[in-house]
């Protein structure tokens, strides 16, 4: 379903764009130049991930990210790579790492999330 752009869809895409990392609702609230409230900030994340504009990784602490994966597209990885996520800056990055494990037979994965947490290259 093709949906029109509005300047609040276009200022978090951009935000999540020009920062390369995923953020979460509140932090996308704190760094967003207009006026805009929690709950539409919510319904934007989650329409551009039904649309696969962006994906949704979920942290320890059930808290959820959101990221624009440009190096996820660059790197041609899969669908299922390996995240970190910065205890001091609280965002969270792609990492060109694939992710790779065994399963018994008769397991059918249909979702990973798999995340590193310490310190970001930029804050350690």
């Amino acid at each position: 379903m093709k949906r029109r752009n509005t300047p609040t869809q276009e200022a978090v895409l951009k935000l999540l764009v020009e920062t390369d990392k995923a953020m979460s609702q509140d932090a996308i609230e704190k760094r967003i130049d207009i006026d805009i409230n929690r709950a539409t900030i919510y319904r934007i994340l989650n329409r551009f991930c039904d649309d696969g504009t962006l994906h949704k990784i979920v942290a320890e602490d059930g808290k959820q990210y959101f990221a624009f994966c440009v190096k996820c597209d660059d790197n041609k990885l899969p669908e299922q790579h390996f995240h970190f996520r910065c205890t001091h800056c609280e965002t969270i990055e792609c990492l060109p790492s694939a992710v790779h494990f065994a399963l018994p037979k008769g397991y059918d994965v249909q979702h990973v999330n798999c995340l590193l947490t310490g310190l970001c290259n930029d804050c350690s």
